[in-house]
């Protein structure tokens, strides 16, 4: 099949190397050409711009953030130059909001549109083992499952509205926000009676938090391992930031969103801002005296 892919990062290259493996044709573009011409290198063909990428069959994009997405789908005019009957598969976390206005974009132009952020860092996009979350129009999603599969350990269907599958992507990135601020807190805790925070989370990942995302991220935080990035930590700001203005539209509290924004804030000030988002947890080390 012939597949558009916009936006080549850590975690897009990885995506789009997979559909190379799977024996697709892949035109690809991403704002600074040194991505593209890399994939290219392997198979794909570098196209001059993002209407280009829209005239394939399908296409993918994995752009960083609303004001990336607005500039490069909806501004540039991408979306009148694709091809009759395309399926556009967003694979980035954006707003509720932007999502909505996605969606009523493609409609109006006969087009399909599926919303797809994934979890996973680019370790895990590369390996094709991300986990999926899908959601849109049953039709589209069936043309794009198979694509889907050839990158995704899972795939996982929240609903016919593109929007369930963003704000659940939210929901899932301000647990993980969570988790991280409250491992700093706990292994700053029993540091400050002489624990080794690292022996805490042994016991932690060996019992009652034996779970993927602790086993990942809980020797990281014992480790400081924070550089090179896997997701930089501005912009699990930026999704906590989402996550809050999703809960304010539907008159949602959350209250500890609005503590980690202020958390994030904290480590940015402190000079993590170029960090993985791991480095959130020192910030408990750092109130407490301890860094």
């Amino acid at each position: 099949m012939e597949v558009g892919f916009i936006g080549l990062g850590a975690m897009g290259a990885g995506v789009a190397e997979n559909l190379l493996k799977a024996g697709h044709k892949v035109y690809a573009w991403n704002r600074s050409p040194g991505p593209a011409q890399d994939l290219a290198a392997k198979g794909a063909t570098a196209v001059g711009g993002p209407g280009e990428a829209f005239q394939a069959d399908v296409v993918f994009s994995m752009l960083a953030d609303d004001g990336a997405v607005e500039a490069v789908v909806l501004t540039s005019g991408a979306l009148d130059q694709a091809r009759k009957g395309l399926v556009h598969v967003n694979l980035a976390t954006i707003s509720a909001a932007l999502a909505e206005r996605l969606e009523a974009a493609h409609d109006k132009r006969g087009l399909g549109y599926v919303a797809a952020p994934v979890l996973g860092r680019p370790d895990v996009a590369a390996a094709g083992q991300l986990n999926v979350l899908c959601a849109g129009k049953p039709e589209a999603v069936t043309r794009v499952r198979p694509l889907i599969e050839s990158f995704a350990k899972a795939v996982w269907p929240v609903g016919d509205e593109a929007v369930r599958a963003n704000v659940v992507k939210l929901a899932c990135n301000f647990a993980l926000a969570s988790m991280i601020e409250t491992l700093g807190e706990a292994g700053a805790l029993v540091a400050g009676y002489g624990v080794d925070p690292a022996r805490l989370y042994e016991v932690m990942t060996g019992t009652l938090f034996d779970a993927p995302a602790y086993r990942t991220y809980a020797p990281l935080i014992a480790q400081r391992k924070f550089s090179p990035p896997g997701f930089k930590l501005p912009l699990g700001l930026k999704d906590v930031r989402l996550a809050l203005a999703a809960g304010e539209a539907h008159h949602t509290p959350l209250p500890i969103a609005s503590v980690l924004r202020d958390s994030f804030l904290e480590a940015i000030a402190a000079g993590d801002g170029d960090k993985d988002w791991a480095a959130l947890s020192a910030g408990a080390f750092r109130r407490s005296g301890q860094m």
